[in-house]
């Protein structure tokens, strides 16, 4: 990270190498001595989660910036998905059945990802949740393309490594789902749903609520695989119901293919409406 410091003061990378080599004394092995930036056990205290929060939503925006990374196009989908060459090892045939759309994610993030080297990898920069399944397709496309992709990992009991294919200066961990999700919508100007579990229906119906409250402007929602969201979400129902309104069915297109998903969001209606929008 660059350190851009224009003051003459001592800066705190100095003072915490000069504090490593303090005398051993009673009073600088104590807790109390350490300076508070670089004393891990004080960090983790429960008073501290304000401080942690906000270091969680800047060190990711600050590096990004860095990068150069002006907009991003989201992937989400299942961890458990496996790649077509490996579906007999799926759990379920259903799984194995499903191993299609990691091929269509990858093919997916390396036409994105040949169109964002134009740019220099500045603007519609493929971002996965940086682990397996579909989003190991993902960031495996974007590297088929020869380009960068962006990695969100998150602390999980399983699952939880990143995967080889995420451009490392742009692999980051989390450790609060909420800033992580933050991280991915901030700069959104498409979000492709591919087939998962629960973390990617959270995904997909927060991506959906933002937009239909108008807390987020209104980009290309694109599911993968009608027939899977259709057999688990009855969103008809919902219509009929009147828990939604008719027009909110229209916040998102299914589509089959990869090629299918760059024409949606080449074409969508809301296109122009959202290039006029001022710059976040």
């Amino acid at each position: 990270m660059k350190d851009d410091r224009n003051h003459p003061l001592r800066d705190s990378h100095q003072d915490r190498e000069a504090a490593s080599h303090t005398p051993d004394t009673p009073q600088t092995r104590a807790p109390a001595y350490k300076l508070a930036y670089d004393d891990l056990d004080f960090m983790c205290r429960d008073e501290l989660r304000p401080v942690r929060l906000q270091l969680e939503l800047l060190k990711p925006e600050l590096m990004m910036q860095e990068y150069g990374v002006e907009s991003t196009v989201v992937l989400f989908g299942g961890a458990r998905i496996p790649e077509p060459a490996k579906k007999d090892d799926a759990r379920t045939k259903t799984l194995a059945d499903l191993s299609k759309f990691y091929d269509e994610a990858r093919e997916f993030a390396r036409l994105l990802t040949l169109r964002s080297k134009v740019n220099n990898h500045r603007e519609n920069v493929v971002v996965t949740g940086g682990g397996p399944g579909v989003m190991e397709a993902g960031n495996r496309g974007a590297e088929d393309a020869g380009g960068v992709s962006i990695g969100l990992n998150i602390v999980l009991p399983h699952e939880q490594a990143p995967n080889e294919y995420v451009t490392p200066d742009l692999c980051f961990n989390f450790h609060y789902f909420a800033i992580r999700k933050m991280h991915f919508l901030m700069r959104a100007e498409a979000i492709a749903i591919f087939p998962g579990g629960f973390g990617t229906l959270d995904e997909l119906f927060e991506s959906l609520t933002l937009i239909q409250t108008g807390r987020m402007k209104k980009v290309p929602i694109l599911l993968f695989g009608r027939d899977f969201w259709t057999k688990i979400v009855n969103w008809e129902a919902l219509s009929d119901a009147g828990t939604i309104s008719a027009e909110d069915l229209e916040l998102f297109k299914f589509v089959e293919t990869a090629q299918e998903a760059v024409d949606a969001i080449d074409n969508w209606p809301s296109r122009e409406a959202r290039d006029e929008l001022p710059g976040r």
